[in-house]
């Protein structure tokens, strides 16, 4: 494993990486901006690395960002950061925003066309979920509509 030096000084692009890191949806970017702030010891550095590790719905990204905060010496009140307990639901009524991106596709179901929908309706929880699944994301979802509530039948 190479030994990567921790520079103490802000880089030229701090304010790129700051943008990066609050995108919210795309993890992706978000867990980029982390390996590279994570070289850096400066303010700015320190408080986003602190805000992911601290807040970041996507587990991949919190964890990341925890590791750095550790490797930086950064603590809150004195002591050292730790990750909380993972939430049972990461965004609150995903499970309504999905029935909704079902309801909202007036044809055949195909997993392809209900994620584009999703992405397009709900991008911040699109990206939790997406990130925070992984290679489980389809086979939630799955899950998630064939426990949807059957609607009722109209009074006639």
């Amino acid at each position: 494993m190479a030994v990567i030096e921790i520079k103490k000084e802000t880089p030229n692009n701090i304010n790129e990486l700051v943008k990066m890191a609050d995108d919210k949806t795309n993890w992706r970017k978000r867990l980029e901006a982390v390996n590279e702030l994570k070289n850096w010891k400066c303010q700015k550095s320190r408080d986003v690395l602190t805000r992911l590790a601290m807040h970041d719905l996507v587990f991949k990204v919190k964890e990341e960002a925890l590791r750095a905060t550790q490797s930086l010496g950064i603590t809150k009140n004195g002591k050292r950061l730790k990750l909380g307990k993972p939430k049972v639901h990461l965004i609150k009524d995903i499970n309504k925003k999905l029935y909704n991106v079902d309801n909202e596709i007036n044809e055949s179901f195909e997993i392809t066309k209900f994620k584009e929908k999703f992405k397009q309706l709900y991008p911040e929880p699109y990206d939790v979920y997406e990130g925070d699944k992984g290679n489980s994301f389809d086979e939630w979802i799955l899950s998630v509509l064939k426990n949807k509530p059957k609607s009722k039948p109209a009074n006639k």
